[in-house]
């Protein structure tokens, strides 16, 4: 099948690619740090509220910590 002239594809522009890599890259620290600030705040022996402030904050510090670098990373690669 012909390509028609002057139809050009465009990918998404690198200012795109950083908030795409920031993105994947805030849910994997989230993720990570759910999961190592919670063990690390049972093993402390947290429970209720002290549990949830705990590891709600390694999320976001974790998220924001690996989406930093992802896009900084992604940043490189454009």
């Amino acid at each position: 099948m012909p390509v028609p002239v002057g139809a050009y594809q465009t990918g998404p522009s690198c200012w795109d690619r950083i908030k795409m890599g920031f993105t994947i890259g805030f849910c994997v620290g989230m993720a990570s740090g759910a999961l190592f600030g919670g063990f690390s705040a049972l093993r402390y022996g947290l429970r209720g509220r002290e549990l949830v402030n705990s590891v709600g904050k390694m999320m976001i510090q974790g998220g924001g910590t690996f989406g930093t670098f992802m896009a900084i990373g992604t940043g490189i690669r454009c």
